[in-house]
């Protein structure tokens, strides 16, 4: 596993972070290392042009760092649904920017970490969905769980639509985002034996976790 799509149970489930880590986890290896997060939305204006702090953590974690324009082709000012931000920002998000970005992101790495938006179910526009632009890449999916209560329901059901959109769930990343949430280990048990595919991390709830340091807690295929 290299390149891979990344999606949540929810959003705030900690895609961003996770993503960073699998960044710097696949940098450890000697991997050269790209992230991107196709649609941003809830930007804000820079002298360089509107900045998303996600996909500037994606940034932060590439080696070797690309243009932000094509890790993030698409960056929508209003913090709305991408649909919505985009209508307001009078922009019509496609696939072929994307797909035209990630190949020259994949020209300079050799691995590519995309972030998508929300949970799966979340529309990049009226027409695409994010597992359009998944089967368009060809990339397996990782789905990082946010660990609190509700999250069995969501993951599971999360799990059975990536696969009723005939694209290949390949592991999970469990998100600490409660750290107050009852029976965690007892949960994460629960997910393993229920999502039927490899544990990749644990991330812990931390305050400022910083991504470098957390790559010891992935375990990348051989």
């Amino acid at each position: 596993m290299r390149s891979v799509f990344v999606t949540g149970t929810d959003t705030g489930a900690g895609k961003t972070l996770a993503s960073c880590t699998l960044l710097h986890a696949l940098r450890a290896r000697g991997l050269r290392a790209v992230g991107m997060k196709p649609v941003a939305s809830g930007c804000e204006r820079t002298a360089e042009g509107w900045r998303n702090a996600d996909a500037l953590a994606l940034w932060q974690a590439s080696q070797p760092r690309p243009a932000y324009a094509d890790l993030n082709p698409f960056a929508l000012p209003e913090p709305l649904a991408p649909e919505l931000a985009a209508r307001a920002a009078g922009v019509q998000v496609g696939l072929e920017p994307i797909l035209a970005a990630y190949a020259r992101l994949q020209a300079q790495a050799d691995a590519v970490v995309v972030e998508g938006v929300g949970g799966w179910a979340a529309p990049l526009a009226a027409t695409i969905d994010q597992a359009d632009l998944v089967r368009a890449l060809h990339l397996p999916v990782v789905l990082v769980v946010g660990m609190r209560l509700g999250c069995l329901n969501h993951a599971r059901l999360t799990a059975a639509a990536i696969a009723a959109d005939g694209c290949e769930l390949v592991g999970w990343i469990a998100s600490g985002v409660d750290p107050d949430m009852a029976c965690r280990e007892e949960n994460l048990a629960l997910l393993d034996a229920r999502l039927g595919v490899p544990r990749l991390g644990d991330l812990p709830p931390v305050r400022d976790p910083d991504p470098a340091v957390l790559a010891s807690r992935i375990v990348l295929p051989p």
